[in-house]
């Protein structure tokens, strides 16, 4: 079965952002692109006079909008990109429901993002919140003023990755190293690390304990990555363990990064999906695309 990315779309500066990374996303992968336009059609009824009708759907000019805007959308990345296979669709569903739905099976889920908390059209977000919470399907939010997908400028751009040792999974570790093999770039590993609680207790910090916690998370960090680096030979890695959470760093190094991969655990809870601070960090202050790649 081919390979898919799916993309939000709702016609927004930030959704079409997406559409253009995804498309580039799915050139270098060898993916198709599936576009999605969630969209239910409520007729406008308050201030109408007394015995005027309300318009049929057929003369609505917002349900001719998003009966457009797919198909519009699907032609213009066609032809921009020759040889790319995209289709499109508008679903009679609220966003949430039919972007999870659309992503079953999919290879990457993309929408578009304003970053620093905030993202447009029908990706409010709470909605943006739910869906990143809830896809088991990693998912990318592209700014629409981030930097450009750099297609015909490979290995100029590192992918980033925050990798939690305590919780490594392969799944967020070979995300982030088959993103930098197939943008014939280096990959930039950051771990965040915290001593010990009893550590320094009463203020007294020692230098030589401090060097060796920094030796031992350093090395439990080359021993992590040593099997993947032997899987992708060609991947360059620079390796990086900083004290205290990771998501400053993350946030400094998306400045010139062509991706930042970060993972999100995936919790049973009553009250939905968790995100973690690490990864709520970076989606509202990385100024490159964030990959958020679930994992058990």
């Amino acid at each position: 079965m081919s390979r898919t990315i799916v993309v939000g779309l709702d016609g927004s500066p930030e959704s079409l952002a997406a559409t253009e990374w995804a498309a580039g996303e799915a050139r270098r992968t060898d993916a198709r692109l599936h576009l999605v336009h969630a969209w239910l059609w409520h007729p406008y009824v308050y201030g109408l006079p007394a015995g005027v009708a309300v318009p049929p759907p057929s003369e609505d000019p917002q349900r001719e909008w998003a009966e457009r805007l797919p198909h519009e959308t699907a032609v213009k990345l066609a032809a921009d990109h020759p040889g790319l296979s995209v289709t499109a669709e508008r679903v009679a569903e609220q966003p949430v429901a039919a972007l999870l739905a659309a992503a079953e099976g999919a290879e990457l889920l993309v929408l578009g993002s304003r970053g620093l908390g905030g993202v447009a059209g029908f990706l409010t977000g709470s909605v943006a919140q739910a869906v990143v919470a809830r896809s088991r399907t990693p998912v990318v939010l592209v700014r629409a003023d981030g930097p450009p997908a750099a297609e015909d400028a490979p290995g100029r751009e590192e992918v980033v990755l925050g990798l939690d040792l305590e919780h490594p999974d392969a799944a967020v570790i070979g995300f982030a190293f088959r993103a930098a093999a197939h943008r014939a770039t280096g990959l930039h590993v950051i771990h965040g690390w915290s001593p010990p609680p009893y550590y320094g207790y009463g203020g007294a910090f020692d230098a030589d304990v401090n060097a060796d916690l920094l030796t031992e998370a350093q090395r439990r960090l080359a021993e992590t990555l040593a099997p993947w680096r032997e899987k992708f030979p060609a991947v360059e890695v620079r390796r990086q363990a900083v004290i205290g959470g990771a998501g400053p760093h993350l946030v400094e190094a998306s400045r010139d990064a062509a991706l930042v991969v970060v993972g999100r655990r995936n919790r049973q809870s009553p009250v939905g999906g968790h995100i973690g601070p690490v990864t709520q960090a970076v989606l509202h202050h990385s100024t490159a695309p964030v990959a958020v790649v679930p994992h058990d």
